[in-house]
Parts: structure tokens; C-alpha cells; sequence
């Protein structure tokens, strides 16, 4: 894309917009607490923008049933006089907290007005990465000089394959804007959305082992603009999980049936495409497996 890359500050200039995971499914049942979790993460953000001074920083608050933005660096209202309550806090951490206090109580509101008790405790990954590439998208088309944007997930809550169609849309969107996501997960199960995420836009996938060292792990693996990367050793996956969701019962599967229009995923065999309306034929597993209980039923000459 050369017109973005025509209209940048310079390499190390970074747009960093951070995905925190603020579901309390995931934090009442884990080993460190979410305070504990937000002091290394503010810690994070106030070393990114020292790095440079014209680095910008977004979060966008990941809930259980909603997502938004709770801090931008280039607003101007987020660098006055804001009060934390008498602790002392530079306004960046008081601000952001304020809006993170705001914005957990709404949501807990709303997890409470929908009632998803079928649903996976999952934190909703797939708006959050829409209303990042939404507002990169913005800095790209606002016709100034911007820096190098780039997602970071912070994300503890498990998978939810309900979301895998709208999360590998944003994932393949990501990558064609050359938006890599990195990815810190710090739950117990790793993440299959978000090693695809990172593995797709050529972002970095990292799994601490200590989570009371979390802020040195951000530090040092990502903190490190996109020109840099090229002269530092990161982390390299060992494996990405690659399996898919199916459409039917958005289920994790590993070996399933797919459309042939429209790619769609299907744990079962079924007679129509519930995406497209395509009419399938007999599958050729299940003509093998017809085979072979005729054989077994098939009497004794």
C-alpha cells in the first residue's frame, strides 16, 4: 500500500491500539487480579509513548456483551485537568480509569438485560477488532501524516466459536490493510483466534509463563515498533492451532464438511447449504461408511 506508507512520520512512529479484555467471567477465576493486571498494562502504555513523543495510544475495553473506546492519546480532553479521586495519578492513568469504571459497570448492565447463559464466557473479540480496524481505517483516510498502526489483544477469556466468521473477517481485513495483531494471551487455554490472527497479518503471538512479570514481557516483545522488529529476536509460535468453527453449531471442530460455493464450515453432513442455498450430494465418507455396513450385514455364501 503505497499511499499509506507515503504519508507516515517516519519507521518508529507507532499507532498502538491495545484490546483489553475487562470480562469478569475470565477475571473472577484467575491467578492475578485485574488490578494487578491494569498496573503493569498502564505501565505499558505510559513506556510506548515515552518512546517517542509522537507514538499515539487507543484501548478499546473488551466486555462480555459490548466493546469501546476508553482512551485516545491525540484527543486533547484526555491530557487536561482530570481529577483521580485525590490519588495523585498522571491524568492519562485517571482518565482512562474513569471511562474503564464506566464502562465495566454498562456492561455488566447489559450482560445482565440479555441473559446468554448457552453462551461461551467469552469476551467479545470480534467488535472490538472491528472498531480497531474502524479507526485505523479513519487515520488512514484522514489525509495527514500518521504512524504505523498496529493492534495488540490483551486477552485472557477463552474462544468463542460463535464469533469465528466476524473474527476472520476482521483477521483477513488486518491483513490487507498490512495491519499486524499481536497478541499476549494470559488465560489457561491458549488461544486458537488469536494465534491465527497473529500467524495471518505476520503479528507476534506470546503465552506468559509469569504473569507477575507481564509488564516485562510487554516491554520487551510489544513495545517494539514495526521497523525495529527487524533487528530484534522475538518470539516465534511453536505451533498455530488452525482449526475452525462450524457454522452449524459453532462448535471447534477438526475435521468437518465445507460448501464448495461458498466455503462454509459444517461439523455434519446436511442435504443444503444453510449459507448459500447450494445443494449438496452424498458425501463420499458417508457413501464409504454405507459400503461398509452393507458388507458387515451382507450374509455368510
Amino acid at each position: 500500500m503505497p499511499s499509506v506508507a507515503s504519508k507516515q512520520y517516519s519507521d518508529d512512529v507507532s499507532l498502538l491500539v491495545l484490546l483489553l479484555d475487562t470480562n469478569p467471567l475470565f477475571w473472577s477465576n484467575t491467578s492475578i487480579t485485574f488490578s494487578q493486571f491494569l498496573s503493569h498494562v498502564l505501565a505499558f502504555l505510559n513506556a510506548v509513548l515515552g518512546l517517542n513523543q509522537l507514538n499515539q495510544v487507543v484501548v478499546i475495553a473488551t466486555g462480555y456483551s459490548s466493546c469501546d473506546y476508553i482512551y485516545d492519546s491525540s484527543l486533547t480532553s484526555n491530557h487536561g485537568n482530570f481529577e483521580s479521586r485525590g490519588t495523585g495519578m498522571p491524568p492519562l492513568f485517571a482518565s482512562l480509569l474513569k471511562k474503564l469504571e464506566d464502562f465495566v459497570t454498562k456492561d455488566e448492565e447489559l450482560s445482565r438485560e440479555e441473559g446468554h447463559e448457552d453462551r461461551t464466557p467469552s469476551c467479545l473479540l470480534s467488535g472490538s477488532l472491528s472498531m480497531a480496524l474502524c479507526y485505523i481505517q479513519r487515520v488512514f483516510r484522514s489525509g495527514h501524516l500518521h504512524p504505523q498502526p498496529r493492534i495488540l489483544c490483551l486477552q485472557g477469556s477463552p474462544d468463542g466459536p460463535e464469533q469465528y466468521v466476524a473474527v476472520m473477517n476482521s483477521i483477513f481485513s488486518a491483513q490487507r490493510l498490512m495491519v499486524p495483531i499481536d497478541s499476549c494471551y494470559i488465560g489457561v487455554q491458549n488461544s486458537a483466534f488469536l494465534q491465527q490472527a497473529s500467524y495471518i497479518t505476520g503479528g507476534v503471538h506470546h503465552t506468559p509463563k509469569q504473569l507477575d512479570g507481564l509488564f516485562q514481557y510487554l516491554t520487551t516483545i510489544f513495545a517494539t515498533d514495526l521497523h525495529s522488529r527487524g533487528f530484534v529476536q522475538l518470539p516465534k509460535p511453536i505451533g498455530v492451532d488452525f482449526r475452525a468453527s462450524c457454522f452449524c453449531h459453532k462448535k471447534t471442530i477438526d475435521m468437518g464438511y465445507i460448501c464448495s460455493v461458498c466455503l462454509s464450515i459444517f461439523c455434519e453432513h446436511h442435504k443444503k447449504c444453510s449459507t448459500c442455498g447450494s445443494v449438496f450430494g452424498q458425501s463420499k465418507l458417508d457413501e464409504a461408511s454405507s459400503v461398509s455396513d452393507k458388507k458387515r450385514k451382507a450374509p455368510h455364501t
